[in-house]
């Protein structure tokens, strides 16, 4: 069942205990649009605002003792908006996430797919859906069994071979968090 953006928005302020997200994407276009990814492609820093909405919803939820955690897929080397996402880890994880990363050829030799989602409480998917530029097109809400079941063996399965950001930051070549080769 395909659900409206707004649904989908509101499905992080509903989440009662976890929110887990596969990322595999190698950019999202949506990244691409806004001023911080500009100033990062310039090799500027991006300037984040730890006091924008997003950051002050995450950092409320999370005192509430709710978590948010993140397995991102990366190639290697990195593509730019993967390295943008990389520099985007200390936001992150500033406001309380906690975001570990796989290098793309581990995650195939693992089994890993090669699809974006939200594991939402062990018990709702949403799946994103993007377009061939790289826009999220729609979402998809999934909750059968079988389904659930395979996306929570899938998440543990990353997340437990995924590195944590800090260390994984040092396996990247220099430069890499701020957009240069």
């Amino acid at each position: 069942m395909l659900i409206s953006f707004e649904e989908f928005d509101g499905m992080f302020e509903n989440v009662e205990h976890t929110a887990f997200r596969l990322e595999t994407r190698r950019r999202y276009r949506s990244d691409e649009q806004t001023e911080t990814y500009r100033r990062f492609a310039a090799g500027r820093a991006p300037g984040w605002d730890l006091e924008d909405p997003w950051c002050l919803s995450r950092r409320e939820q999370v005192a509430l003792g709710k978590r948010f955690e993140r397995v991102r897929i990366m190639d290697n080397p990195p593509t730019p908006g993967q390295r943008y996402l990389l520099d985007n880890a200390e936001r992150n994880c500033a406001v309380g996430e906690d975001i570990r990363y796989l290098w793309r050829a581990d995650a195939a030799r693992m089994g890993l797919p090669d699809e974006d989602a939200w594991l939402f409480d062990s018990r709702v998917i949403a799946l994103l859906h993007f377009d061939p530029n790289d826009d999220l097109t729609d979402v998809e809400l999934i909750t059968d069994p079988d389904q659930v079941a395979r996306a929570c063996r899938i998440r543990d399965s990353a997340w437990q071979f995924a590195t944590p950001y800090r260390a994984f930051l040092a396996e990247v070549p220099t430069g890499a968090e701020r957009g240069r080769a």
